[in-house]
């Protein structure tokens, strides 16, 4: 009697070794597997340190080093100037002075938000006397555009407040907090 089987491959061969071409698939595909797992986590991790604001320092000066006068935010030279702040029951005021010196090339209202102590965000509302609002203003090359009265509702009146900027300056670029105190 002759062997047969799924193994037997004749007189003169030995059996298939089915077992190592099947390890060596398990450990390729588990190795690929695990390059993209990494790949996922350096690239959410990138994303993440790009998109979170900077920390808070301990100095409270409304002054930052690369713009004066204070309050105000200077990102990659587009420049952000708040004066004139006041708090009136639940709605604040202030002007919003715009200079843009970077690739971005545009002020639009839906780029500032106020965010009260209670961490309530509001953007710019036109209900009261003296509260305006914009559309999209193109300029560049150092242009200036304002000052512009502004005004948010909150639902905490104290403060601190921080002013959310985001300007238009590409995919992962960029969120600045202005602290209010």
């Amino acid at each position: 009697m002759r062997p047969e089987g799924p193994h037997w491959r004749g007189p003169d061969r030995a059996p298939v070794a089915y077992g190592v071409s099947g390890m060596r698939r398990l450990v390729t595909v588990g190795a690929a597997a695990f390059g993209l797992l990494v790949a996922a986590v350096v690239a959410v991790t990138a994303y993440q340190s790009l998109h979170a604001p900077l920390p808070a320092s301990s100095d409270t000066s409304l002054s930052p080093e690369n713009c004066s006068p204070g309050p105000c935010a200077d990102v990659q030279g587009y420049t952000l100037w708040l004066s004139d702040i006041n708090v009136n029951g639940d709605l604040v005021t202030m002007q919003v002075k715009f200079q843009n010196s970077s690739t971005s090339t545009h002020a639009s209202p839906e780029d500032i938000q106020l965010i009260d102590a209670s961490r309530h965000a509001s953007g710019i509302v036109t209900d009261a006397s003296g509260c305006n609002t914009w559309t999209r203003h193109d300029f560049n090359n150092g242009a200036t555009f304002g000052p512009i009265g502004v005004c948010f509702r909150v639902s905490n009146p104290a403060k601190p407040f921080i002013l959310r900027w985001s300007p238009d300056l590409g995919l992962f670029c960029c969120e600045k907090d202005i602290n209010i105190t």
